[in-house]
């Protein structure tokens, strides 16, 4: 990926400037017992984009509901980002009523708060955002320019958090009930955002403001993009008898490709909807926007940097992994960090699925083989501890990493096999929507974790699996086959940690038979000379060696 996808000149402000302290660049992890006391009932955000500076002018206006007495008001907020003033409930505060030393912005409160009482404070704010090295992976502020010269800007915030940019409650729970953004722009450009359009002013001098209203979105789901933008915009007649407005932002002289990309969204919304359930936005909008770095799943407004790439499969992953993202991040958001694998790696499997849907089980298969060669088994995908997200992601902290995608994808193939289709699928659509016959309107976003999901695959297959989710979510080394063939008999054993009774097939020939193995072992009468293959349609995710010396092969390659 490039950042200057189109081209152009890089702006003043370096990458990775301001720097960012520990605690902002730090999202999730333990939770103040003061912010975990707050319910974050509504933000109002008006943020002018200064490109030519590469500033941006703030003023955040939070509403509160005290779950329990306070006498402070905690929020996440960027310290690059000076605060010029304060107003409690339309008061103002003297200046030595806040302070942000860290990025943990601290208000004294005129007055303490009961449990239950209110508390709305208008923040107003600016400078300069932290300009990302390489977003998506590493978040801030991209100030790229067109072909022309025009601002082409975006944010990302998945990793440090929405801090980046507002003033916010930076952990997945702390998500507003509402969002109102008052983008305001330079002549001749769009600001394409979350939710709904609310209605455009144009202003003196050719300035405009953008108002976009969002409900319950995900913390670092609001998303600013600002651009030169061209439209494309149509309805999606939904399988559940609504409709669902569909809208793609693009660059300049990119029609035909724009609008290729726009014909994959109606029938990858059918997919969805047709396996997992309603779309969950229908009443706002399916977004997306060309932005100049690869993609995030911002929530009705995922941003698209994947340069209208082909693919055998004939469709574009990166809209389509985003796109995933509103069912698994946006419309599920994991309640903690340490959960994140019900994020990525439904949404990694939601590809090779749209693959068989379309073609069959041979794409399935091979996009599937694709994402087994990538898994590293460094570190377990389930900690049980409460995270930050630097911790399940990035390598150097002893996280998961990618396993979170590739791993959590296979384990999803490996327990749909194990339960069966309507017992997967069920157990899916009730983690996702709370319920297990989700229909537009009766439903709305909700938190769910890895212990809910291991619940609800007892109840609807009937079997308790504690020991399919301790193999592979808790422990980072795979489950092992090991064969032996003597007189006729072909012996089977599986090597874990713990017992694993996890059934398998074996081709003896032509004929497949499938194996039991209560206790983690198993038998099979095999003729002699009959030729066996072990599980010879990759049901299990388990320990390739093959793979294991591909990998070994492919870092001393590298060096």
């Amino acid at each position: 990926m490039l950042l200057m996808s189109l081209g152009g000149a890089a702006l003043a402000v370096e990458k990775g400037q301001p720097p960012l302290t520990a605690q902002t660049q730090r999202s999730g992890g333990p939770t103040l017992p003061e912010q975990a006391a707050l319910q974050f009932d509504s933000a109002d955000l008006a943020i002018e984009i200064l490109p030519e500076r590469q500033n941006i002018m703030a003023t955040a206006t939070l509403a509160f509901t005290a779950r329990a007495p306070l006498t402070r008001l905690i929020v996440d907020l960027d310290r690059n980002l000076p605060v010029s003033s304060v107003r409690i409930d339309g008061n103002p505060l003297a200046a030595g009523m806040w302070r942000n030393p860290d990025g943990r912005l601290t208000i004294t409160l005129p007055r303490p708060l009961a449990k239950g009482e209110r508390v709305t404070a208008a923040i107003s704010y600016g400078g300069t955002p932290h300009v990302a090295v390489n977003a998506p992976w590493d978040d801030g502020f991209v100030w790229a320019r067109t072909k022309d010269g025009k601002p082409w800007i975006a944010s990302t915030a998945e990793g440090y958090g929405c801090d980046l940019f507002w003033p916010c409650l930076d952990f997945p729970t702390g998500e507003p009930g509402r969002v109102d953004l008052h983008i305001t722009v330079p002549k001749g450009l769009s600001a394409p955002s979350n939710g709904v359009l609310v209605g455009t002013d144009r202003l003196r001098g050719g300035r405009s403001i953008w108002h976009w209203r969002i409900k319950h979105p995900n913390t670092y789901a609001i998303a600013i993009n600002v651009g030169p933008y061209e439209q494309i915009s149509g309805i999606y007649k939904s399988r559940f008898g609504n409709s669902v407005p569909m809208f793609y932002w693009h660059l300049p002289g990119e029609k035909a490709k724009a609008e290729a990309l726009f014909a994959e969204f109606a029938p990858t919304l059918d997919f969805f909807e047709s396996v997992i359930g309603p779309y969950p936005f229908a009443d706002e909008k399916l977004g997306v926007v060309e932005t100049p770095h690869l993609g995030m799943e911002h929530q009705t407004i995922n941003a698209y940097g994947n340069r209208y790439a082909k693919a055998p499969e004939g469709f574009d992953w990166l809209f389509q992994h985003e796109f995933a993202h509103e069912w698994f991040g946006n419309q599920l958001t994991a309640a903690s960090w340490d959960d994140y694998w019900l994020h990525e790696g439904f949404a990694q499997y939601m590809q090779p699925l749209y693959g068989r849907w379309r073609e069959g089980e041979a794409r399935y298969a091979v996009m599937l083989d694709t994402q087994r060669n990538r898994i590293t088994n460094a570190a377990p995908l389930v900690s049980g501890t409460d995270r930050t997200e630097e911790e399940v992601y990035e390598t150097s902290r002893g996280s998961p990493a990618t396993d979170i995608y590739y791993k959590g994808a296979w384990t999803l193939h490996t327990l749909r096999w194990l339960i069966g289709d309507k017992a997967f699928f069920a157990s899916t659509r009730r983690l996702i929507y709370g319920r297990p016959d989700p229909k537009p309107g009766n439903f709305t976003t909700r938190y769910g974790s890895t212990i809910e999901f291991e619940r609800i695959v007892a109840e609807e297959s009937g079997r308790d699996l504690g020991w399919f989710f301790n193999a592979y979510l808790r422990q980072a080394a795979l489950p092992e086959i090991i064969s032996t063939r003597r007189d006729g008999m072909l012996s089977l054993t599986w090597k874990a940690a713990a017992p694993f009774p996890m059934p398998i097939e074996i081709q003896v020939d032509d004929r497949v038979e499938r194996v039991e193995m209560t206790g983690g072992t198993g038998q099979l009468a095999v003729p002699d000379g009959a030729h066996v293959v072990v599980d010879p349609a990759s049901r299990i995710l388990k320990r390739s060696i093959a793979v294991e010396a591909l990998q070994a092969w492919q870092r001393d390659a590298a060096r």
